[in-house]
């Protein structure tokens, strides 16, 4: 018998389709529509053993690496302690199987190719690889119910990385149902040199929208997805945090200008922001697309994706 001593699994990114914002609640959220569409922009996380030496009890050890060019500077951002989302990720699989502290240390190394605080959950995405990969090291066997809670019970936009593909989600965009999407859709992400918190942009948006409505879908959207046709998803693309987004970060208008002046379908700031997401029509489309915005200085790097793509998958358990 083998015993699994590291598990890696990799995670993608998202872009936010439709994103529908209506009052704040009560308990301090909005409800939401939220079409989350995967993108191949993906991290892993690998999580194994760690040595007594390096955590304390129920702690966890991070060490994050950029896994693409032109993030490093970003990683000073991620946190390295138990309050990185992967680690807390860690603490609730081992509270689900019952684990003693001692056999709960872990060390978690993320590589980073999702962009940091920019809107595309990617913290959300290494938390969602971090429950997977923390229940097949600790052999803790939960299935997908539990651990789609345990993943809301991190953050809203934690599920929708464990499921993949295109979705709706409602509620406080945890409750998550599939859409068909139908052939390939090309991206070109525009990243800044600063991130922009996503607590900022809702207090921004109930500052700018007092009056907000209840959120609604769009049918458009779901026929465009349907057909597979990017000028009509293109059409239908909305987020209601992007003015918000734009009060905080004014510069972020000249990346939204340029990204279309380069030939993209549409652009819109991916969910909070401050990346900018643009659709192109084919992946040759995208390319030039990023090329002249990597050209035009009004983003810091713009990086090519497509989408959708599965959710969470594990790449390989290692043995000793």
């Amino acid at each position: 018998m083998t015993t699994v001593t590291a598990v890696t699994v990799r995670a993608p990114a998202k872009v936010n389709l439709l994103l529908a914002v209506g009052p704040v609640r009560e308990d301090g959220y909005h409800d939401l529509v939220n079409v989350f569409h995967a993108v191949s922009l993906c991290d892993e996380v690998t999580v194994r053993g760690a040595d007594s030496g390096r955590a304390g009890a129920g702690e966890a050890v991070i060490d994050v690496r950029a896994a693409a060019g032109g993030l490093d500077a970003h990683l000073a951002e991620v946190p390295r302690d138990g309050s990185n989302l992967a680690a807390r990720a860690a603490r609730l699989v081992a509270r689900e199987a019952g684990l003693p502290e001692e056999r709960a240390r872990v060390r978690i190394r993320i590589d980073k190719a999702i962009p940091v605080a920019g809107g595309m959950a990617g913290g959300s995405a290494d938390a969602a690889a971090a429950l997977l990969a923390c229940d097949a090291l600790f052999g803790a066997g939960l299935d997908e119910a539990t651990l789609r809670a345990l993943a809301a019970e991190l953050g809203s936009d934690v599920p929708f990385p464990l499921l993949g593909g295109t979705a709706v989600g409602t509620g406080r965009g945890e409750v998550l149902e599939p859409v068909p999407a139908r052939g390939r859709f090309h991206w070109v992400f525009a990243l800044s040199e600063r991130g922009l918190s996503t607590p900022a942009v809702f207090g921004e948006y109930d500052r700018l929208r007092p009056d907000a409505p209840q959120p609604h879908g769009d049918a458009a959207l779901t026929a465009a997805l349907g057909s597979g046709d990017p000028s009509a998803l293109a059409a239908a693309l909305r987020n209601d945090l992007e003015p918000a987004a734009l009060s905080l970060r004014p510069d972020l208008a000249r990346t939204l200008e340029a990204g279309r002046e380069a030939g993209a379908l549409a652009g819109i700031v991916s969910g909070s922001g401050p990346t900018c997401a643009f659709l192109a029509p084919d992946a040759d489309g995208a390319a030039g697309i990023a090329e002249a915005l990597e050209k035009s200085g009004a983003c810091e790097r713009a990086l090519t994706a497509y989408g959708d793509v599965p959710g969470a998958r594990a790449v390989t358990p290692s043995t000793p």
